[in-house]
């Protein structure tokens, strides 16, 4: 029978290539290989039946109330287009330094990223405003472009992060069964609001790494990233109120998670609402505005959950073929311990980004292998961290990163794809190398947690 658990997961993996949509397939072949067992008599149909009940409590999840909240605030705030006077500004105060205008996008990207933490909103909307000055300024297309989509794509590790949010969700149930499995009754618990702080020492470590390296560039080969000298002046009553508008949401969403005054959900909701309040202080807010907002909300919300309900049917089935219990038996038999065991599957993870998005591996790859991992003795937070880091790579790696389609989309014929595949190359390098550091120092994760008596 695990064989067939095998072949399952090969399964699903053939049909996501072939590019049938992620729910249906991880439904359709749950269902298809549960009824398959019953035949077989693996399992019995009461087993089958007990979907509902799991998906009821998929739907009813506090936590995963917070993914639609968070969505409506990042729509929300780029409709209102409060990123452009941000841009603007910083394009003033740094643009005269050698690839000052690239500090300036990545600085921006980290703070659309603390304020929406939606990747594709965030590489459209510096793709739009800067990547036409940037090339008229000069900057080589491919550094231009790789910054921009790396840039775009720190939503990912920077909280309020969609996908720690979600991985939040699947390593807390993980991490109970991994110490049910162990024998203890009283379990412990790992929070969303854990793996936002357990984020945030690594989020600014990325964005200081991606800023060290467009300095040196700019410093060593001044052609790719040119000095401007005919910017406007800097008017610092914009630079205080472009910045103010992030800053208050960051501190209201963020500050009152890690003070630990709002839970996750909570906070989201106080996000939602700082976003209309600002889009009303800018003059944006309208009805249009408004039921566009609702309507992304709605379909990006309506897709996580049908990749949820298929993904929980999914891990069911393969649960009940022994599947489980194979992964976990391979993990542990890996020469090198825990160590060994996290070594394979970041490697996995990584491999399978260059195929898949985010959202497949987090819950078809992730149920499967984090019980295992945990049951070794690996951090939880520590985990989620890395993975969530190692899951920002599959946004830049070709053939299908996404943040490079968003990019595509925005930028001229003139620039060649080959360009923004180069561009991004170094930015994947440095995600692997903060990977490692953060695999030689599990403090820079759990670190700040203790020290706010959080872990």
């Amino acid at each position: 029978m695990s064989a067939l658990a095998i072949v399952m997961f090969l399964t699903v993996c053939g049909l996501l290539l072939v590019g049938y949509p992620v729910a249906f397939t991880l439904g359709g072949t749950a269902l298809a290989f549960g009824l398959l067992g019953i035949a077989l008599g693996a399992f019995g149909l009461p087993e089958l039946l007990d979907l509902p009940s799991r998906l009821f409590g998929v739907m009813t999840n506090e936590t995963l109330m917070a993914v639609p909240l968070f969505v409506f605030m990042g729509v929300v705030l780029e409709r209102a287009r409060i990123a452009e006077d941000l841009l603007e500004s910083m394009a003033s105060l740094l643009g005269r330094l050698r690839g000052g205008l690239l500090v300036a996008v990545v600085l921006v990207g980290m703070l659309m990223a603390a304020s929406t933490g939606i990747v594709g909103a965030t590489v459209v909307t510096l793709g739009l405003l800067s990547l036409p000055t940037l090339l008229r300024r000069g900057y080589e297309p491919s550094l231009a472009t790789g910054t921009l989509a790396a840039s775009g794509t720190l939503g990912q590790i920077i909280p309020p992060s969609i996908i720690l949010v979600l991985l939040g969700d699947v390593l807390s149930s993980a991490y109970q069964q991994a110490q049910l499995a162990q024998g203890l009754f009283s379990t412990e618990t790992v929070s969303v609001g854990d793996l936002f702080i357990g984020s945030l020492v690594p989020g600014l470590l990325l964005v200081l790494a991606y800023i060290g390296y467009i300095v040196v560039v700019a410093w060593r080969q001044p052609h790719r990233a040119p000095p401007v000298t005919d910017l406007p002046p800097l008017s610092l009553r914009r630079l205080v109120v472009g910045l103010s508008a992030p800053l208050i949401l960051i501190v209201a969403v963020l500050g009152s998670i890690i003070g630990g005054i709002a839970t996750p959900t909570e906070a989201a909701a106080v996000g939602g609402m700082g976003a209309i309040v600002l889009a009303l202080l800018r003059g944006a807010l309208s009805t249009a505005l408004l039921r566009d907002s609702g309507e992304r909300t709605a379909g990006i919300t309506t897709m996580v959950f049908m990749i949820f309900i298929g993904a929980s049917a999914f891990s069911m089935v393969f649960n009940a073929y022994g599947g489980d219990t194979l992964v976990h038996g391979l993990l542990h038999d890996l020469p090198g311990g825990a160590f060994g065991a996290v070594l394979v599957v970041m490697v996995l993870m990584f491999l399978l980004g260059f195929i898949i998005d985010f959202i497949e591996i987090t819950f078809v790859v992730v149920p499967i292998v984090a019980p295992a991992l945990l049951m070794l003795g690996v951090d939880p937070v520590w985990l989620g961290v890395m993975m969530a880091l190692n899951l920002q790579t599959s946004f830049l790696t070709p053939p299908f990163g996404f943040a490079l389609f968003y990019l595509r989309g925005v930028t001229p014929e003139s620039v060649p794809t080959t360009a923004i595949y180069r561009g991004v190359v170094p930015f994947i390098a440095i995600q692997l190398a903060l990977l490692a550091l953060l695999a030689a120092f599990p403090s820079l994760v759990t670190g700040l947690g203790h020290w706010l008596g959080r872990m």
